[in-house]
Formats: structure tokens, sequence, C-alpha cells
């Protein structure tokens, strides 16, 4: 479902955008005010991030914002029901972003259960490959949820097939080595390891880590359908406050 949603609003625009917040961070209401200053500047889709203690894939911007969501005292169960509330009351797909600790200590099954029921509609999980996830995938499968898997430039062609053949939704496409929230060279190279994604799969493909102005934006125009932008709105948000993030986004996208 998440696949044809998305290949039905690139008949509209030519490049979706999909942002990325810290559920709890700075707290709970402001999450709320977060998602509504987004969907009203247009964003498409978003990631809604599950905090954890130890976030692998995330560099010092995103780091902070679980770190301080937890100190906060944001559990699993709080996130759950923030969720269902921006689910219910903005209408754009909402994915789970999150760490394999917290399905793993959930329950997997109960995890894809929960989401079905509140509305997410897919996940990204990137500490778990599927050789290790069968459980995982099973279960969203039987809850008609989408399992998001990454391409890496590391990732080889092979590689890139087998992890098309457990994903739906999208693939999430990183466009460098390293963490979130570090500058990205788009650049040529970057265009050709592109190329090479888009040969892998039929999916659409979203690519994030470092995209954080409307050259980078325009960079992706033609060659992708979604890009993502995480720390640099949180960083924003962060800096100037909740009301510099719709002209940030509006400027993206405009």
């Amino acid at each position: 479902m998440l696949e044809q949603t998305i290949k039905a609003r690139r008949e509209q625009k030519d490049l979706l955008l999909m942002t990325h917040i810290v559920l709890g961070y700075p707290s709970y209401d402001d999450s709320m005010r977060l998602v509504e200053t987004m969907v009203e500047s247009g964003v498409d889709l978003m990631e809604l991030q599950i905090p954890f203690s130890e976030p692998m894939a995330d560099g010092p911007v995103i780091l902070h914002a679980n770190s301080e969501a937890l100190n906060s005292g944001a559990t699993v169960e709080k996130c759950l029901e923030i969720a269902e509330k921006i689910t219910r009351q903005f209408d754009i797909p909402f994915l789970f972003m999150t760490y394999y600790n917290i399905l793993f200590k959930y329950g997997v099954e109960n995890f894809a259960a929960k989401m079905k029921e509140i509305g997410i509609q897919g996940a990204i999980v990137p500490d778990l490959p599927p050789e290790e996830g069968a459980d995982y995938l099973t279960a969203m499968r039987k809850y008609e949820l989408d399992p998001i898997h990454i391409f890496t430039p590391n990732t080889s062609d092979q590689r890139m097939q087998q992890l098309n053949d457990c994903s739906s939704g999208f693939i999430y496409t990183v466009a460098r080595k390293g963490v979130t929230g570090k500058g990205t060279d788009f650049s040529a190279d970057l265009e050709a390891y592109l190329a090479r994604c888009r040969a892998a799969t039929e999916l659409p493909l979203a690519v994030g880590f470092g995209v954080k102005s409307k050259a980078d934006v325009d960079f992706l125009r033609g060659k992708v359908d979604i890009a993502v932008v995480g720390s640099e709105t949180i960083k924003i948000m962060d800096r100037d406050g909740l009301a510099a993030v719709k002209p940030f986004i509006k400027g993206l996208i405009g």
C-alpha cells in the first residue's frame, strides 16, 4: 500500500519529501506541534523515531535528541500512544524508525500488530539484517506492513537484490558512509551510486544522510523519489525554535 501511495503522489510531484522526528523530543507536546508544522509545510511522509539508548546509525544531533527524550521519561508505550494520536490527526503515511531491541523486548509480532492497530504503515530497523529478521519479516507480512531496508555505498549489486527481495514500500538509500547529520558530497559519484540503486529495484528510492538544503534536494530530482531530511530540521528547531521549521521546509521544496 505504501508503494502505491508514493507512486500516486509522484504523479503529482517530481520529488517527495520525508522528514524525521524523535518522539518525545523536546517533549511529546512538542512532537505533536512539530508534526503539525511539517505536515502544514507540505511534507509527504514522515519517520517517527522511538528513542533508544544506543542509536548506532545516528549522528550527534539525533543521538542527543534520543538521549534527551529518554532522560525526560520517554517510553515505548508513550511513543505508541503519541504515534496513534499523530496518525489519527494527520493524513500522510507515517513509519517507525527504531532499533531491534525495542521490537525484541516488546515482542516482534506484538509490535507489528500494534503498528497496524495505530495506523503506522512500515518500519525502518537499521540494525536488523534480513538474515536475522525472519520473525520480523513474517510479522510485517502478516499485518500488511512494509519492512524498509537500506542500501549503502558499500552494498554490492548482489546484496542490493537480496535486500530488494525482502523489502516493500520503498528502499532507504544512504547517500554516504557514516552516521546521520554529517556532510554529503552531492556529486557525480553520488549520481552513479544512485543509478546503481535504481537498477537494483523497482521500489521507490528515498535518499537520506546529509540532505540539508534546496540545492541538495534539487540535485535529487529526477534521480530518486523521496528526499529525506532529518538532522537538519532538528538542528534548526534547537537553534531557532519551532517557528523556524516551516520556512526551512518550504524553502526546500519551493
